[in-house]
């Protein structure tokens, strides 16, 4: 019996008319569908007037639903996994099925998409040859003074998604650390009050101020010049140990520590533990 197949399927993130011919067909065609939430996929498929079989797949039920999805494709079904919008496995929890498939020997195979991310970069104006994608900035404090820290010195276009109710808070930290760089928020791409505004960043916080953010946000960040914020080695281990011996102190083990300073510095991780076994 040959094993079956899981799809990636790219859903529309507002206007179902950016649905593909391909993923119409896919979803018509697969054994069963993997869903973020099948209330919201279950409306899409009644539009296109497609009956599947659905079962959930996010991230409170991956590590079982997972295995359980891989099984059904190796007796031989098809299983086509969407996100709730976009293309499912980019920043998502369908990366973790992806890579479990490819461990049991599974084709996982793309069905493109739409991407807010891509769509607000292409929109922005702004350099985009190179560019990262940060997702969500991390909410604890201390962990987002950290990437805050690394995007000081990142010279490629970032990428942040944000929710309304955090963007007067974001921006003002972006203000802070990154200075007068330009950026772009795309809010509501390709919904009905889809909107662009490009300005410094500044500028951005202090509209906010005075205007109520609606709607999701992808923030289009300017990367830093070339060159800036360069550290020599010496001041790159400094920073590394200042790190290590925060991370520690804050409950993680040494090694966990040295392990993520090392990750976020690029110093080298053994260097490292040894110089801060040396500061103990």
């Amino acid at each position: 019996m040959e094993q079956g197949v899981l799809y990636l399927v790219g859903t529309p993130i507002g206007n179902l008319e950016d649905l593909t011919y391909r993923a119409v067909r896919i979803l018509g065609e697969c054994d069963f569908v993997a869903a973020e939430d099948t209330r919201v996929s279950g409306r899409l498929l009644h539009y296109l007037e497609i009956s599947k079989p659905m079962v959930s797949y996010h991230e409170h039920n991956r590590k079982q639903r997972g295995p359980e999805i891989v099984r059904r494709i190796q007796q031989g079904e098809i299983c086509a996994l969407v996100t709730d919008a976009g293309m499912p496995a980019v920043s998502d929890p369908g990366e973790d099925l992806a890579a479990l498939c490819h461990e049991n020997g599974i084709p996982v195979i793309p069905v493109p998409g739409a991407c807010a991310a891509v769509c607000a970069l292409a929109q922005s104006g702004l350099p985009s040859g190179k560019w990262c994608f940060e997702g969500f900035l991390p909410t604890d404090s201390k962990t987002r003074k950290q990437r805050l820290e690394v995007l000081k010195t990142e010279t490629r276009t970032c990428i942040v998604y944000e929710a309304p109710h955090r963007l007067k808070w974001t921006l003002r930290d972006l203000a802070e650390n990154l200075g007068e760089r330009r950026i772009s928020m795309s809010r509501e791409i390709t919904k009905l009050h889809e909107e662009c505004l490009r300005m410094t960043i500044p500028e951005a916080a202090a509209y906010y101020e005075q205007n109520d953010p609606r709607g999701e946000y992808v923030l289009v960040i300017e990367g830093a010049p070339e060159g800036a914020g360069e550290e020599s080695p010496e001041q790159r281990m400094e920073r590394a140990l200042a790190l290590t011996k925060e991370l520690n102190e804050g409950g993680m083990t040494l090694r966990d520590a040295v392990k993520q300073a090392a990750k976020q510095t690029g110093v080298r991780k053994n260097q490292l533990y040894q110089q801060a076994l040396e500061m103990e």
